[in-house]
């Protein structure tokens, strides 16, 4: 493999980093006194840091004179000049602590690393030092603002004051009696990629990250306004109402009985802000300035700070969580940071999941919902909802298939793929040697050394057959183009991984490859971390303790590489293999496993320092991933503990067979017809109010259904959070709220004294309805099949169908989808008992029909479909539902198979339905 590097797609020069923006500056709004206060403080500086010295040199001479000071001269007599010149060197000493002390000012200034260094026996000094660095750089920044030296001693209470937190700020209330009052912080909603964690609320309200556990003490088991508790100390929700320790600062004040909602409702989000903060900094570039703060004072704290993630695996779990050696996962409150963005790796974990979920439909009880992921798994699965790239996944998927057939039917040799490129516009391969001759649709770019798929063609493209040609190819990270992924076999030797976190990285790694669609037959050999990871793909997934267990096995199975690619794509595939390594080698191991490298098709990716490795994976300290073989440098795709772990729990989740009970529904007053109807028992619409305008349509419709979703009333801040997952602001939150409310009209959108939103009782959905029915129809055995047939009728199709990609991914941590699935189907499995009871098995069938329109992957309806149509002795349309069953269960995306209880009753009812559907395949 040449070590050149490579051609850039688009043409960009090959050694440019890729992902590197420079964030926009706002400039701050400055008063004139700011501006005079600024200047003079330059000119003092300059006076002070360039004028002392100076006019000593001038009109003294140099700190220390050979002469004045020379020993004979001070044992005989001490005169008028050894005096001065000791007074000489005393100031140029002066002068010294205060040089230091501004270049220590200008270096916490200027890198935004919070706290200043503490120099020793300076508080006077670095006090003036501070106040002068500061104005400097407030005149020439508005992003730089040094920490206040106050803290560098004891310092006396402060006066009441309004202080900024990160996304609002919180008001002290000092003139209250202490006695009786508790401090509280508000949760916040996200901005942007940002969460807020209690490790981030530690470090504004009591200068420590570390201290966050006295905070999770404080609120363990606490009921919040949204009726949940505060169980994990990494999991917090916006509009959560905080207890705080009494030295809290940037806090609210509020009598020591006073309810949360109450809390909420006061203090809903942003304080006034005072002018002299506002004139700071925009609040925009603060809140990105903070960020990167918290993550610098993580960084630079002792001891935790060079703790690799193999140390931190091995501590217990309460000692890793006080300590939180990794900045980017003692921030982030939420899995959102990570997995949303990880777009094709969670495509492949999305599925899996619903692979898993189909197998669980089949073991579904009637009256019980399958089981649903809660706290962590469901936050998960939120996220990857967010980012799934599907039809990204798909056109990677399909594109390198073609590929590989139309390289096969040319017998052409497949070249090596050393990375790809995936943006929203082509599929990008960078292949070796450059080749001007692809395969149609695929073009040639930069004289072959890249060949594109634009992704309009990648689109239009059918389902191939072919065997996948490059299932090693992996995503490091994104840039700003899009994602880039390299295969691990092109390096055709070690792949070395290091950085302060490696095991993150190796995880991401192992996850993608395990679910990807890309490849057909695969292992990955996981060793030295990820045992857990065997849950999300034990047919793919294995994990041992040292490399000492698989060595052997690898060096027997290693084959040819032109062999093993030659195989791929004329099908005869032998199984792809891949080793990532948390665990260091031997010396030995190193050597033997860099001899394998080379002769062997598999990845090896292997953490520490590898002299024999083909390529370096960097992970830097500001979660950046570098291949420097490569010339890339793009935003490391990284999977940390705690978000491997709630993958874990919600596939392990999706792994429980035995289902949940369905809660009862709150009975309605009345069936007479609401003003306002919400539907989404089918495509979402809602109906009794004049038209919208089709943009804001689709978020005021999510909005209203959320509401009414929720009867108990949603906080504004909470609201914000589901609707705006990556953050929006509190004005943009309130104006689409206000909006709602005047579409609604007067009494439809109400408050209560909490502050929480719920929509008024003549607004109501057709699931109400439909619950209603079918508890009515439970209570009188007379009416049943009418009003089961009545809320039947409800049905329309899918469940919020045609709902806008990115929309509506907090139903993963609801149970409104599980829920009404396992209603529907319910519903008509009792309709279709008592209408062939009634020996009417078309009204069975009709209303079988029905429920799939919703339910279509339970499976209890098809079985209930097969029975009914028996009944009706129409062998033809029997015939019918089976080759409809067996045909939708080959191609449906979520696996092919059918229930072993479904194909036990379809031999049962219809022997020779095999002979049927190999007819039915081959013609």
């Amino acid at each position: 493999m040449p070590t050149r590097e490579p051609a850039r797609p688009h043409g960009r020069p090959a050694g440019r980093a890729h992902g590197r923006h420079s964030p926009a500056r706002i400039p701050a709004r400055r008063g004139p006194g700011d501006v005079l206060a600024g200047l003079g403080a330059l000119v003092l500086l300059v006076a002070l840091v360039g004028g002392v010295p100076y006019a000593l040199l001038r009109f003294v001479g140099p700190p220390i004179d050979p002469a004045q000071f020379d020993v004979r001269t001070l044992l005989s007599q001490a005169g008028p000049s050894t005096i001065t010149a000791v007074l000489v060197l005393l100031v140029w000493l002066a002068w010294f602590q205060l040089f230091v002390c501004v270049l220590v000012e200008v270096y916490a200034g200027v890198r935004r690393i919070g706290m200043p260094a503490r120099v020793p026996m300076s508080g006077g000094t670095q006090a003036l030092a501070n106040k002068l660095v500061g104005a400097v750089l407030l005149l020439f920044t508005t992003g730089a603002m040094v920490a206040p030296i106050a803290k560098l001693a004891p310092a006396p209470a402060p006066p009441p004051m309004t202080a900024v937190a990160y996304s609002a700020p919180i008001v002290e209330k000092a003139t209250l009696d202490t006695q009786q009052t508790k401090k509280v912080y508000v949760v916040q909603p996200p901005h942007g990629r940002h969460h807020e964690s209690l490790w981030e609320i530690a470090e504004k309200c009591l200068g420590d990250g570390r201290r966050y556990h006295e905070i999770y003490r404080l609120n363990q088991a606490k009921e919040q306004p949204d009726g949940s508790r505060l169980r994990m100390a990494d999991l917090i929700r916006p509009g959560w109402v905080l207890d705080m320790p009494d030295d809290a600062r940037h806090t609210h004040t509020v009598p020591a009985g006073q309810p949360r909602e109450q809390t909420l409702r006061d203090h809903p989000g942003r304080a006034e802000v005072p002018r002299s903060v506002e004139q700071r900094a925009d609040r925009a570039e603060r809140q990105a300035e903070q960020k990167k703060d918290v993550e610098r004072r993580t960084e630079n704290r002792g001891g935790a700070k060079h703790r690799l993630p193999e140390q931190e695996r091995r501590l217990p779990e309460q000692e890793r969580r006080r300590e939180q050696p990794v900045a980017r996962e003692a921030q982030s409150g939420t899995l959102m940071d990570y997995l949303a963005p990880a777009s094709l790796a969670a495509a492949g974990l999305l599925f899996v999941l619903s692979r898993r979920r189909r197998e669980q439909l089949w073991n579904r009880l009637p009256g019980r919902r399958i089981a649903r992921p809660q706290g962590d798994a469901a936050e998960a699965e939120v996220a990857l909802r967010l980012g799934g790239d599907a039809p990204g996944a798909r056109i990677l998927d399909i594109g390198l298939r073609l590929l590989g057939a139309e390289l096969a039917a040319r017998h052409r040799t497949p070249p090596t793929v050393y990375a790809a490129h995936l943006s929203a516009r082509t599929l990008d391969l960078w292949v070796h040697p450059p080749d001007p001759d692809p395969p149609a649709p695929w073009v040639a770019q930069d004289g072959g050394q890249v060949w594109r798929l634009p992704a309009h063609e990648g689109r239009l493209l059918e389902d191939q057959p072919g065997g996948a040609p490059y299932p090693g190819l992996v995503s490091i990270g994104v840039n700003a183009g899009g994602r880039v992924l390299v295969d691990l076999e092109a390096a055709q030797g070690l792949i070395n991984v290091r950085g302060p976190q490696t095991t993150a990285a190796l995880a991401a790694i192992a996850v993608e490859l395990a679910t990807n669609r890309w490849s057909d037959r695969m292992r990955v050999t996981l060793v030295g971390f990820g045992e857990e990871l065997t849950a999300i793909a034990p047919d793919r997934i294995r994990a041992v303790g040292g490399l000492a267990e698989v060595l052997p096995e690898l060096e027997a199975a290693a084959a040819p590489r032109e062999q093993v690619l030659t195989g791929r794509v004329t099908g005869s595939p032998r199984e792809a293999h891949y080793l990532l390594s948390a665990v260091a080698p031997t010396h030995e191991e190193a050597r033997r496993l860099a001899l394998l490298a080379r002769r062997d098709t598999a990845g090896y990716v292997v953490a520490g320092d590898i002299p024999h490795a083909t390529w370096t994976l960097e992970i830097t300290d500001d979660g950046k991933a570098r291949i420097a073989e490569l010339g890339f440098e793009v935003e490391a795709q990284l999977l940390p503990r705690r978000h491997y772990r709630a993958l874990v729990d919600l596939f392990r989740t999706a792994g429980r067979m035995e289902g949940e009970p369905i809660p009862e529904p709150e009975p309605l007053v009345g069936l007479h017809p609401p003003a306002v109807e919400i539907r989404l028992l089918g495509p979402v619409e809602v109906r009794g109010l004049r038209p919208l305008e089709e943009g804001r349509l689709a978020l005021a419709a999510e909005m209203l259904v959320y509401l009414a979703t929720h009867p108990g009333g949603v906080h504004p801040v909470v609201l914000g959070g589901v609707l705006w997952p990556r953050g929006v602001q509190d004005l943009v939150r309130d104006a689409t709220i206000a909006r709602v409310a005047e579409w609604l009209g007067p009494g439809h959108l109400l408050t209560d004294e909490a502050g929480r939103l719920r929509l008024g009782p003549e607004v109501r959905t057709d699931w109400m309805l439909f619950r209603e029915l079918v508890r009515r129809a439970r209570d009188d055995a007379m009416a049943r099949p009418v009003l089961l047939e009545k809320a039947l009728g409800l049905v329309r199709g899918p469940l919020l169908a045609g709902r806008p990609p990115g929309r509506y991914a907090w139903l993963a941590a609801e149970a409104l989808e599980y829920d009404v699935a396992a209603g529907v189907a319910d519903a008509a499995h009792q309709l279709c008992e008592l209408r062939l009871a009634q020996d009417r098995p078309d009204a069975a069938v009709a209303a079988v029909r029905q429920a799939l329109l919703l339910a279509a992957d339970d499976e209890g309806l098809w079985r209930d479909l097969l029975r009914a149509t028996h009944a009706t002795q129409d062998g033809v349309g029997l015939r019918a539902v089976v080759e409809a069953l067996t045909r939708r269960a080959a191609s449906h995306p979520y696996g092919g198979a059918l229930a072993p209880e479904t194909e036990a009753l379809i031999e049962e009812l219809l022997p020779t339905w095999r002979i049927h559907v190999v007819r039915e395949s081959s013609a």
